[in-house]
């Protein structure tokens, strides 16, 4: 068995590449839930409680608009529907107990999810639990620290993307799935996913979207793979 802390201070030294990105981001958050009439308190809590970046900008904006409870939810579940699939993913990687699945999905994010699973299990023994809270209390402690400084100050920050900081994600995500095509099997996934992801994105929401590219690949990358044991 791993050594948990050893685990956890590798899972969370892995992610502090990202938090350049993050932390922009999380102050922008706290602008626009501000500006939509959160206190600091309400702005911070849900960092806090929610902890999902895209959920929390659409609700404050929703907030902003007088939507309903019932409108935020939905809004909020159709955004995370794709941790559904990362919780698939990661239960087939890694033994967890109950309580370890409940506390791991409530952390879990996209950055953590996609660093698990490229460098968590390169880890002796595989990727542990250890490792994959680490890399989720990582983005966890930096959103929250750079929410409550946004709230405080956010007024006299510029703004996130006027910095250009929106192309960090998209290059870190990159650099994540490289290391991942090995075959050709695995490119013409990665490809087919990322147009009909593309596709997608024009008539459905951000969290639908990768939802239904996550399982439509894995859909095409079984049917490739059971095809050539046939053969």
């Amino acid at each position: 068995m791993t050594p948990f802390w050893p685990a956890f201070w590798r899972g969370f030294r892995a992610l502090v590449p990202l938090w350049l990105g993050v932390i922009p981001f999380a102050v922008a958050y706290a602008v626009t839930a501000r500006a939509a009439g959160l206190s600091v308190w309400e702005t911070q809590l849900m960092s806090l409680t929610v902890f999902a970046g895209a959920s929390q900008f659409a609700a404050a904006g929703l907030f902003a608009g007088g939507a309903s409870a019932w409108g935020i939810v939905a809004t909020t579940f159709l955004l995370n529907a794709r941790h559904v699939l990362y919780g698939l993913s990661l239960a087939r990687q890694v033994p967890l107990t109950r309580p370890q699945r409940v506390l791991a999905a409530q952390f879990l994010t996209d950055e953590a999810y996609g660093v698990a699973v490229v460098k968590g299990v390169r880890e002796p023994g595989g990727l542990s639990f250890g490792f994959l809270l680490g890399a989720e209390l990582s983005l966890y402690a930096v959103w929250n620290v750079a929410t409550f400084a946004g709230a405080l100050a956010g007024g006299v920050l510029p703004d996130p993307a006027a910095l250009g900081v929106g192309v960090i994600f998209p290059l870190a995500f990159l650099g994540l799935l490289v290391p991942l095509l090995i075959d050709r099997k695995a490119v013409l996934v990665a490809l087919a996913s990322g147009l009909g992801a593309w596709g997608l994105a024009r008539v459905l929401p951000g969290g639908l979207v990768v939802l239904l590219a996550g399982v439509g690949g894995a859909l095409l990358g079984a049917f490739l793979v059971t095809r050539k044991a046939r053969a």
